[in-house]
């Protein structure tokens, strides 16, 4: 790990503030990504601009179905929050699902947007949900926020303060790990509200998550997960890797469909 200058940021402004003054500095939220690339000397900041200790960028509110969630809260916390689970238990039982009790203790919601690993589970939690991403500078729809692979609509100092989304009637989601890394090798939101269904893959797009035309007129049709069947996904726009290659990922976007479903209707 090269040298590296840290700060410890007690407000929003003060964050920004220290990212503006500093000659190559980033935001460390969980540190999940940002630490291993350090110690690899794949990324080297001049300078790391703590966001860990920001109580306002920690704090969750359910107002009617309208749950709005700091960007520094943890997974853990997303994972136990009784009111997040009350209107929406689909984005708790994702929560819960993330790497492992370290991993959930240490990283955020926020950092994993801004990531936006391809094989992250929140990603498709937004997508599917209709999701708001907050910023200190705007307000960013879902659909417009994840643009590839780890890239997002963000700006070099632009900072996600919360993620604020209406819970649906009913979601679930499917999940297939890896069962190291416990990274999603396919997983899938759903969603239906009223006459509304959406349906986001992660881990299986060569261009991150997407939302799953094929699965959304099935399931509009009837939300069931016997109307998946003989459904298939094609192929040619998803990951091949050592893991599973795309006709694999095809057919387990399908069963997690089916697993999410269930789980929605529970």
């Amino acid at each position: 790990m090269y040298d590296v200058t840290y700060h410890r940021a007690g407000s929003v402004q003060e964050a920004l503030d220290l990212l503006e003054s500093a000659d190559d500095g980033k935001f460390l939220a969980g540190g999940q990504t940002l630490i291993p690339a350090m110690k690899t000397r794949l990324a080297a900041p001049s300078d790391l601009v703590d966001l860990r200790h920001i109580a306002e960028l920690q704090t969750i509110s359910v107002a009617g179905k309208t749950v709005t969630i700091g960007a520094g809260t943890t997974h853990a916390k997303v994972a136990a929050n009784s009111e997040i689970g009350s209107v929406c238990p689909a984005l708790s039982h994702l929560a819960a699902l993330i790497g492992d009790p370290q991993v959930r203790h240490m990283g955020t919601i926020g950092g994993s947007l801004a990531n936006n690993d391809p094989a992250a589970d929140y990603p498709a939690a937004m997508l599917a949900l209709a999701a708001t991403i907050v910023t200190s500078k705007r307000e960013i729809a879902a659909r417009d926020f994840f643009t590839g692979l780890f890239e997002t609509a963000l700006d070099e100092d632009e900072l996600i303060t919360a993620i604020r989304f209406e819970a649906p009637e009913k979601a679930g989601y499917g999940k297939f790990p890896n069962p190291a890394s416990r990274y999603a090798m396919t997983g899938v939101f759903v969603v239906q509200d009223g006459e509304t269904v959406r349906a986001a893959v992660t881990g299986a797009g060569d261009d991150g998550v997407f939302l799953c035309s094929e699965l959304e007129s099935a399931l509009s049709a009837d939300f069931s997960a016997a109307a998946l069947d003989g459904i298939t996904v094609p192929a040619d726009s998803l990951m091949t890797d050592i893991h599973a290659n795309a006709d694999y990922r095809a057919s387990l976007i399908v069963a997690m469909a089916r697993r999410a479903v269930t789980m929605a209707i529970g």
